[in-house]
């Protein structure tokens, strides 16, 4: 007599993983799809507003600027100033019209990688600059700019904040950042500084020298006029700018088949296959995993080639994103040929 047939569980399991992976793509593709909707929203809304723009300036233009045109000097040294800004503004508008189809940027490639109906789970990411965590201090100097110009005019209760208040506040927060920016710091370090430095406040308590070693601090006053803070500021807010300007071009796009290395405006670049690297998430620095802040680092096969340190922000959602992608092979579907009429 036969015995009962008995299923192999290896089947039963590779079913389910198949199974699963289908989910997991339909969930994608479904994904891809309702975004595209909220991309069409937004060109929408930007084309409102720029059109707004467009009405408010030409009715400001004829209400302040038509009339008082028999009055304006057309040769003054003010106006020469603003056709050279207006000439500028034209030519950069002139070079991207007709560079923006050779350009290479990272807002295209996501939309390429968007469009792409063999890709499912892809990430583009690009390197900021370490000084994108001086961001804090970038909005304490713009603040502090805020109330030294309202302490300054005498507004309100303004007047009686001390810019050395201000300007200490400030430092803090200053040199917060420079030991985030310049430490890697891990929540065991962290802890363990904390405590040391309860127990030496603890020890200065026995001995009665605490608000003696508090006083010590009175002699690090510091005042700076609110342009100084405004200056501070502006000049992080531009160095944030150009690493933003700078990913535009020098970005790397990882998809389940490989890995492209962009170098430049245009097409120049480098095409990795996955079996050729490995990347690694790295969030050990604690303060910088608060702020959002985590890095990939990228190892090649080949020793000889040094790692990719990439420092990336909502290091979270990038991690995922990465994981996903790492974890699957696309394969291309055929296109189905047309039909002869």
């Amino acid at each position: 007599m036969k015995g009962p047939i008995m299923e192999d569980p290896n089947v039963e399991e590779n079913q389910h993983h198949e199974e699963h992976q289908d989910v997991e793509e339909v969930q994608s593709v479904s994904q891809k799809d309702e975004a595209k909707p909220k991309r069409r929203n937004l060109k929408i809304i930007f084309l409102i507003i720029a059109l707004i723009g467009v009405t408010v300036g030409t009715w400001a233009f004829i209400r302040y600027v038509v009339p008082r045109m028999s009055e304006m000097n057309w040769v003054s040294n003010q106006m020469i100033a603003l056709y050279i800004v207006i000439g500028l503004l034209a030519v950069a508008v002139v070079a991207w019209l007709i560079l923006r189809r050779t350009l290479r940027t990272r807002l295209r490639m996501q939309k390429a990688m968007r469009d792409d109906p063999d890709i499912n789970d892809w990430l583009v990411i690009f390197n900021w600059t370490p000084k994108v965590l001086y961001v804090p201090t970038i909005i304490a100097s713009l603040l502090a700019a805020g109330l030294m110009f309202l302490s300054e005019a005498d507004v309100s209760f303004f007047g009686s904040i001390p810019g050395v208040v201000i300007g200490g506040v400030w430092l803090a927060v200053f040199f917060l950042n420079f030991l985030v920016e310049e430490y890697s710091i891990s929540i065991k370090i962290l802890l363990i500084s904390l405590v040391t430095l309860g127990c030496f406040l603890l020890w200065l308590n026995l001995l009665g020298w605490v608000m003696d070693f508090l006083r010590l601090f009175r002699h690090l006053a510091l005042s700076i006029n609110a342009t100084g803070y405004l200056l501070i500021g502006i000049i992080g807010l531009l160095t944030i700018i150009v690493s933003w300007l700078k990913g535009l071009f020098y970005y790397m796009t990882i998809t389940p088949n490989y890995m492209n290395l962009q170098e430049g405006p245009t097409e120049s670049g480098e095409q990795i296959g996955r079996e050729d690297y490995n990347s690694r998430i790295d969030t050990s620095d604690f303060l910088e995993r608060l702020m959002g802040f985590g890095r990939i680092i990228i190892t090649f096969k080949d020793r000889k080639r040094e790692p990719i340190t990439v420092l990336v922000w909502r290091i979270q959602k990038r991690a995922q994103m990465l994981e996903r992608v790492r974890a699957k092979f696309a394969i291309d579907h055929l296109q189905p040929p047309p039909l002869n009429t």
